[in-house]
């Protein structure tokens, strides 16, 4: 899959749709609601998005947004996932099946965000109030697969490395379909949602990398770098 969600003049980063889940049973998940939140419809109006507390605890970040397995979904760190249109299309045409905004389960679906390419403790202005900050890359699950149908699905959603972005809510606010998306810092460092994600997946060799994002980065997350540095280190000692 050849990644393509590039800013560009014709397309200012924008909120195409704010998409919000509601409970589902279903078979084919592990959760202990036996429910799924996945399927996401765009919102009409606006919506309230707030910090909704710690994972385990909390869920969405979304007023009116479901998350029915809070062991791996959901809390401050992972309150709000983007994706970005562009990345849904290149996925129509290799799937061969139209993805309607919000067909992966996203709560944001962006035009004019190159979100693999954003990088972890980037901070996202949309509409007056609410700021965002990107914390980490979406890790496909067996829900995800079984929602899509897809044979082989978490293997080539890996291979193509096209994860989405989750964020932290650092000012709550309230956001609609349309509202722009401002960009309104950019760490210095190479951390990427994509670079996370690789070294998260299938390059466990750049886990120490991680470190470089400093605060920004998913708890859960800095322990593996964490871990992986002092395992590093000790090798090369010996």
């Amino acid at each position: 899959m050849t990644r393509i969600s590039q800013a560009g003049p014709s397309h200012p980063p924008t909120v195409l749709t704010v998409n919000l889940g509601r409970f589902k049973p279903v078979e084919y998940t592990d959760a202990p609601s036996g429910g799924t939140g996945i399927d996401k419809r765009p919102a009409d109006g606006l919506v309230r998005v707030v910090a909704p507390g710690p994972k385990g605890e909390a869920a969405s970040g979304l007023i009116g947004d479901t998350v029915s397995d809070t062991r791996h979904h959901g809390g401050n760190d992972q309150a709000v996932y983007a994706y970005a249109r562009e990345d849904l299309d290149t996925w129509e045409r290799e799937l061969g099946r139209e993805l309607p905004n919000g067909a992966f389960g996203e709560n944001l679906t962006t035009q004019g965000i190159d979100v693999t390419g954003a990088r972890i403790g980037e901070r996202w202005r949309i509409g007056p109030d609410l700021l965002l900050e990107v914390a980490s890359a979406r890790i496909p699950c067996r829900t995800f697969a079984a929602w899509l149908g897809v044979e082989r699905w978490v293997k080539r959603f890996t291979q193509a490395a096209v994860p989405g972005a989750y964020l932290r809510v650092l000012e709550p606010g309230g956001i609609r379909a349309g509202d722009p998306v401002e960009i309104v810092h950019r760490p210095d460092h190479e951390v990427t949602v994509g670079f996370l994600f690789r070294a998260a997946t299938t390059q466990r060799a750049l886990l120490p990398r991680l470190l470089a994002a400093g605060d920004a980065l998913h708890p859960e997350l800095r322990e593996s770098a964490l871990s992986s540095a002092e395992t590093l280190s000790i090798t090369s000692k010996n």
